[in-house]
């Protein structure tokens, strides 16, 4: 509800496959507070570029020219609140074409930080882009960034079929989590930052499907660092 403090950022960005789409939602905070979704790769935003490139002052231009034509249409359908996220999301994406390629990019940051969050090797590279990548944009002002693992259907964490899948699981995330918050420290981020880890439930100590185990919303672990918590 802060907003964003980079008015050329969103200010929530998803990283990664959530299980459910109400995830990505701004809940009872509106549609202008939806997630804005970024991913690792050669393509962290999709759709981000136009076709015939433009230069910065082009940019401008057209942007200046957009938000004049959108005031007028904001004053008859000011009680839309879906259309007026809309219109700020086509804003926000004009904004974002001058200032994200910067905060995407991994090429200046040096092989030793890459290194805190397992980049380049092949169990913790692709979780370890998308927490670095979170740090850059906590960085550059976004407040809220969401982070999902294993998500999409019922999600690689949700075994009722055989519990050893959490074992490669816990290998990509466990040095990727622990580079971030040393990485926070070293940088004095720490102490303004809040990283909270937590599941929707654990699972049952009993079996289920020989290998597997049910969901048990009793007992699971969720933790907090830095934010000037204890």
């Amino acid at each position: 509800a802060l907003g964003t403090a980079n008015r050329n950022l969103p200010t929530f960005v998803n990283i990664g496959r959530s299980t459910s789409p109400v995830q990505l939602t701004g809940g009872y905070l509106g549609a202008e507070y939806s997630a804005t979704p970024f991913q690792t790769g050669a393509t962290p935003i999709p759709n981000l570029r136009p076709e015939i490139p433009l230069g910065n002052s082009a940019m401008a231009r057209r942007l200046k020219t957009l938000t004049h034509l959108n005031s007028d249409f904001r004053e008859h359908y000011r009680t839309e609140s879906a259309l007026t996220a809309r219109l700020r999301a086509y804003e926000l994406a004009a904004r974002m074409q001058l200032s994200a390629p910067e905060a995407v990019n991994f090429s200046n940051e040096p092989d030793h930080v890459k290194s805190l969050y397992g980049i380049d090797e092949k169990d913790t590279d692709d979780f370890g882009k998308q927490l670095l990548l979170a740090r850059r944009l906590a960085e550059r002002g976004v407040r809220f960034i969401q982070i999902c693992h294993g998500g999409g259907g019922n999600g690689k964490w949700d075994s009722h079929g055989d519990m050893n899948g959490h074992a490669p699981l816990c290998r990509q995330t466990d040095k990727p989590i622990a580079g971030l918050i040393r990485d926070l420290k070293q940088r004095g981020m720490l102490e303004s930052t809040l990283v909270v880890w937590t599941s929707d439930f654990g699972r049952t100590p009993w079996s289920q499907n020989t290998m597997g185990r049910d969901h048990n919303p009793k007992g699971f672990t969720s933790w907090l660092a830095g934010g000037s918590v204890r």
